[in-house]
């Protein structure tokens, strides 16, 4: 299957006053059309970096390296207005914290209204039906009424809807979804997960899912990379990384997970840190379609 996405040994530098900070390492990946790649990792692995490299939202004072391939086009070398064309349109995210992604004094209506008329030269009247579709679509009960409403007038699932509602507004060709379920409990957690689930099978999405949850990423994903100190130490199938997980750092995550069966005396495991090798160890394929950065 064709890629729809190709990331090439991106790397992502921010200057500091103490000096260069790295955030990703070499990192490269595919994502075929209508796949599922999650990325997970701890806080500060390089996740949110990567997403935020792809759409080119980056802060001035990064520095990134590398290729990034969208339907054939290297998306870091597309001039500022044709990225503004794709990112919203082609390409969209969904953060993590919809109460901060939000406008808080605008009504949530008028924000995804905002981007459909951002890309697409229809009238209010029709950004406006497109956005109360959109809203029936995420299952937000009342569509019509709620999307008079501001943010703070919604629940915490609602809202976290309403971003996957401006996501989807323009039927995307790749979501990337950042956290969406980190915020919530467990119940509207599940409900998210699943609502996602039938947007992508209905429109063939490919899906860059960015969870620190292995449990999340088990029941989202096709494939599955770990992020450890900006780099990916193993990716491959969800199943194979689960039942022979072959770096140290994904078999400490797996044991980390607690289930129905733990033993609550005992502590959850922790996951070590890893050391990072003076001679950096490339990613080496153990099974077919599953890599790992295993020293020989």
């Amino acid at each position: 299957m064709p890629s729809l996405l190709r990331v090439e040994n991106l790397n992502v530098n921010f200057s500091t006053q103490t000096g260069e900070v790295a955030a990703v390492r070499d990192l490269s990946f595919n994502i075929p059309e209508s796949g599922t790649l999650g990325l997970v990792g701890e806080s500060g692995s390089g996740k949110s970096a990567t997403s935020l490299a792809i759409m080119r939202l980056l802060p001035p004072h990064a520095g990134i390296r590398g290729k990034i391939f969208f339907a054939g086009e290297d998306l870091l070398s597309l001039p500022d207005d044709a990225m503004r064309r794709i990112r919203g349109a082609r390409i969209s995210m969904i953060f993590q914290e919809p109460m901060t992604a939000l406008n808080p004094v605008m009504r949530v209506g008028d924000q995804v209204a905002e981007a459909v008329l951002a890309h697409h030269g229809v009238s209010q009247a029709e950004a406006w039906q497109r956005t109360v579709e959109a809203l029936r679509e995420v299952a937000i009960p009342e569509p019509e009424r709620r999307a008079r409403d501001y943010p703070h007038q919604l629940s915490g699932g609602q809202r976290q809807r309403v971003m996957i509602a401006m996501a989807l507004v323009n039927h995307p060709q790749l979501l990337i979804a950042d956290e969406p379920t980190t915020a919530l409990d467990v119940t509207i957690q599940a409900q998210i997960l699943e609502l996602l689930a039938g947007l992508r099978e209905k429109h063939r999405l490919a899906v860059l899912f960015i969870s620190h949850d292995l449990g999340v990423i088990s029941h989202v994903a096709d494939q599955v990379a770990v992020m450890y100190a900006g780099e990916i130490v193993e990716m491959g199938p969800v199943a194979g990384i689960f039942s022979s997980a072959t770096h140290p750092y994904t078999r400490g995550l797996i044991r980390a997970i607690p289930t129905l069966k733990t033993d609550r005396s005992v502590p959850l495991a922790s996951v070590e840190k890893q050391s990072r090798p003076a001679q950096p160890v490339p990613l080496r394929e153990i099974a077919p379609g599953h890599w790992a950065r295993v020293a020989p």
